[in-house]
């Protein structure tokens, strides 16, 4: 049985927690920052857990982390 290929390009945005679950950063960080408050963009740096629905496909995009 060959090896399984990994999505790089989800394996570049989401890495795996010690308790197994995944993380990923927040969307809408990237332009337009002017009409967004500062508590807005305070919250988007911050990284937030993958849904369970979105996990349960993702980790069959990257079977080795």
């Amino acid at each position: 049985m060959p090896k399984m290929k990994t999505n790089r390009g989800a394996a570049k945005r989401i890495r795996k927690t010690g308790s197994g679950k995944l993380r990923r950063m927040r969307a809408n960080k990237s332009h337009i920052l002017t009409k967004k408050s500062p508590k807005r963009k305070r919250r988007l740096r911050s990284a937030t857990l993958v849904s369970k629905a979105d996990a349960k496909r993702l980790k069959r995009m990257l079977p080795y982390s």
